[in-house]
């Protein structure tokens, strides 16, 4: 299936110059069954990397504006009153699709950003005391803008949490601008990208990760990993256990988009800092000093002891 893979990955990269990692990453969230915080600042193409994955994958795909009056009703749908059936019906809102953009999500209140929260854990909207779950493929890509600070509310941990990965876009280089300028005269490269997968077969791919192995001492590697965010002194609060399941999900879907059947420990540190970082607190005094959570995940894997092991294909 690795082929499958790569297929989604050089589609993106028709829209996406020179922005492979980011692609890889966002494709190892869809297969992981995770979800992707994508922060940078405006125009370096946030929206048009999750609209190519969309489009790769035969998806649905719904974007959700944030605005400060958006409610959580716009977001989950709500149930109207039919006169001439004398009953409530349901209409269903944007999150009831397979990718959806949340797009610049900080700028909406905590109220309308927790309505996200039981879709994005549960795969399901609960309306009038109704559970409706949400048909699998289901992938949130949410933006947000790292400098501008008016008019926004941060995530809090509980909705940062529920991110499997945390991916910045960055500048492009001299020359891949320059390509992005070619590209974008004549006509809008998205419009001339096809679908390269069927929505059958992404879930045969996620299926697929469940079943790529992952040996006992990598699993405790993640956990140690994790155990040294939690007595680390320049953190308040470290990572709890859902994050090193993250990072063990994370970890089987780069294992099968690098085209293996099992994870090996440079997999999880390449991957722990996308996986770790946002979920971190730091003491006061860190923040102050201008250490990121980045940087301090940088150190713990350097730090923590990788485990030492011949590895062979299964």
């Amino acid at each position: 299936m690795h082929h499958q893979i790569e297929a989604i990955i050089q589609n993106i990269e028709k829209v996406m110059i020179g922005k492979k990692e980011v692609a890889e990453l966002s494709v190892v969230a869809l297969l992981a069954g995770g979800h992707v915080l994508l922060e940078d600042v405006p125009g370096v193409g946030k929206t048009m990397m999750v609209r190519s994955l969309a489009k790769s994958v035969s998806a649905e795909f719904r974007r959700i504006q944030f605005t400060p009056d958006l409610l959580p009703s716009d977001v989950v749908g709500v149930s109207i009153y039919n006169p001439k059936t004398l009953e409530f019906e349901f209409r269903p809102g944007p999150i009831i699709g397979n990718i959806i953009l949340a797009d610049e999500i900080n700028r909406t209140s905590p109220k309308t950003q927790s309505a996200l929260l039981e879709a994005m854990e549960e795969a399901s909207v609960t309306i009038d005391g109704e559970t409706l779950k949400i048909v699998k493929p289901f992938f949130v890509m949410a933006t947000q803008n790292p400098i501008e600070y008016e008019g926004t509310y941060p995530l809090p941990e509980a909705q940062l949490d529920r991110f499997l990965l945390k991916i910045k876009m960055g500048y492009p280089t001299l020359a891949e601008e320059v390509e992005v300028l070619r590209r974008a005269q004549s006509a809008q490269p998205i419009e001339q990208i096809d679908a390269v997968l069927s929505l059958e077969e992404l879930l045969a791919l996620q299926h697929e990760v469940q079943r790529v192995f992952i040996e006992d001492s990598v699993k405790t590697y993640i956990v140690e990993l994790a155990a040294a965010t939690r007595r680390d002194g320049q953190i308040y609060l470290g990572v709890s256990p859902r994050a090193s399941i993250a990072l063990m999900k994370a970890a089987q879907a780069y294992a099968l988009l690098k085209g293996r059947d099992f994870v090996t420990p440079d997999d999880v540190q390449y991957l722990a800092p996308f996986v770790f970082s946002h979920r971190l607190i730091l003491q006061p005094e860190a923040r102050y000093e201008g250490i990121t959570a980045e940087q301090v995940m940088g150190r713990i894997v350097e730090w923590v002891t990788v485990p030492v092991q011949r590895y062979s294909e299964r």
